[in-house]
């Protein structure tokens, strides 16, 4: 049997230094001598992150403080896994927020790299927003201030330069939710059937040890899927509406999204919050680093029903024999349901577009073993675009690499997009945006309105975090005297009370 070049560089992989040879790959088609042990799907109960507390609040911000810390836990069966964690779990504690009230979060490096914190989504100032050049050195720490200032679910990541994709590969991530008092007068499902899901693949020694291969700066692709941490979980449901909150917080991974039994994905949030109506959906894509929101009705199912939340799978992604699916629902119960989803969720506000429009022109290429914007590498000292405060452009996201797609990530802004191809974007697509799948040869247009308060640097980059370290990134600048990213450098320990 022969396999491919990429095939060959997907077996070879190394964890620490030293090469790690998993003991059973399985990739659909056939089975090589290498891979990562293989769980049982759907013996673990999906867990939940736990809400972190903040240390001290007054009456305008809450204080928090998380360290990043070396830790090892339980993955796999009867293996245990180093990870690099904030709060020393994987993925890290939920914070959830008020709309309008602001928080102040002490990053705290305890593990032997560094490290730079982004809160993607957050429209934060140029210094809290993890400019990638900004490091927090081990033995630092640095406060990051935000506005909470939109209400949606965002995430928070590492994002140092040439090295995000290895830290957050190794588990600094955690999910971040504003909420807004008016939201919660919908009805939607609440409390405890409002449920997070971080989705994330990862390779695995035998000896339990993640593998870190990122096929020559190409992507790596996983053959175990983590959902909140646990490997092709199951979660017990009763007979009514849930809603899921999902982050795809893989590397270089897209999932296709459907249920086994062909039911409906009740999209009703993405990226920047609520969409202004529910929009059904039989199968939904989600690049890494996007984040939608959807309902899925258990009520009309007996109690035994099981229910796999699959992945249909993409091009050039690399699927595994278990990488079909994800998770899996199990209604063993029946309940009052008073929750609702109604036929309108919000008024989205979306910008008008001038009658006079600066049209920008972003291409993502493979040149030279380096991935490139508009033929450039990473250069802290260029700026590749200065829209003015408060002014409006469009943008065009074009991929030109072929067998790659590039999910795209402005920093700061909030955009709508236009088309997709020349035709209107997913219906699931259709509110606010910071991130968006740009599969192979597509042709993207947005339409962003630049911030008049936040003037400064901000980064535009590819979410396969693999070509953003290598070196698919760039920054715009918003404003002349913007305020300087590295203006609120991280500090030595020890560090006096929040």
């Amino acid at each position: 049997m022969s396999i491919t070049r990429r095939e060959a560089l997907k077996i070879g992989a190394f964890a620490g230094g030293a090469l790690l040879l998993p003991i059973a790959l399985q990739r659909r088609g056939y089975s090589l001598n290498a891979g990562s042990p293989q769980p049982t799907p759907f013996q673990v109960n999906l867990p939940i992150p736990p809400i972190l507390k903040p240390v001290r609040s007054d009456a305008n911000t809450d204080y928090y403080e998380i360290k990043m810390q070396k830790s090892r836990v339980n993955i796999l069966p009867g293996l245990t896994t180093e990870v690099w964690a904030y709060q020393g779990m994987v993925p890290g504690p939920t914070i959830v927020q008020t709309l309008g009230r602001k928080s102040v979060v002490r990053f705290i490096n305890h593990i032997d790299v560094s490290t730079s914190i982004h809160l993607h989504g957050m429209a934060s100032q140029p210094q809290y927003d993890g400019y990638p050049e900004d490091l927090i050195l081990p033995g630092y720490y640095k406060d990051y201030h935000y506005p909470n200032n939109r209400a949606a679910m965002l995430w928070y990541h590492d994002h140092a330069v040439h090295t995000t994709a290895r830290n957050v590969y190794m588990g600094l991530a955690g999910m971040y939710v504003v909420q807004d008092p008016a939201e919660a007068a919908l009805k939607l499902p609440q409390g405890k059937y409002d449920v997070p899901l971080i989705i994330q693949d990862k390779l695995f020694a035998s000896n339990g040890s993640l593998v870190f291969n990122d096929d020559n700066h190409h992507g790596l692709m996983g053959d175990v899927i983590l959902v909140n941490g646990a490997p092709f979980p199951r979660m017990a449901v009763s007979a009514r509406k849930y809603r899921f909150r999902v982050v795809n917080g893989s590397n270089s991974r897209a999932y296709k999204l459907a249920l086994s039994n062909k039911a409906d994905l009740i999209a009703i949030a993405s990226d920047g919050g609520l969409l202004a109506k529910p929009e059904p959906t039989k199968e939904l894509i989600i690049g890494m680093a996007e984040r939608y929101e959807f309902v899925i009705d258990f009520s009309a199912y007996p109690i035994g029903t099981q229910i796999v939340l699959q992945n249909l799978g993409l091009p050039n992604n690399t699927d595994y024999d278990l990488t079909g699916q994800i998770m899996r629902f199990d209604v063993v119960s029946r309940e009052a349901d008073d929750s609702t989803v109604p036929t309108t969720l919000r008024d989205l506000k979306l910008n008008k577009q001038p009658s006079r429009v600066i049209e920008r022109r972003w291409t993502f290429d493979h040149r030279s073993e380096m991935w490139v914007i508009n033929g450039n590498t990473w250069d802290k000292n260029r700026i590749d675009a200065d829209p003015g405060a408060g002014g409006t452009e469009i943008w065009n996201f074009q991929n030109n690499s072929r067998e790659w797609f590039h999910p795209v990530h402005v920093h700061l802004v909030d955009f709508q997009i236009l088309s997709r191809d020349g035709k209107p974007p997913f219906p699931y697509e259709r509110g606010w945006k910071d991130t968006v799948y740009l599969g192979e040869n597509n042709n993207i247009r947005v339409l962003a309105k630049f911030d008049e308060e936040r003037q400064g640097k901000y980064i535009i980059h590819c979410h396969n975090l693999v070509h953003e370290d290598h070196d698919m990134m760039t920054q715009y600048q918003i404003g002349t005297t913007g305020i300087d990213p590295m203006s609120a450098p991280a500090k030595p320990l020890p560090a006096p009370p929040l």
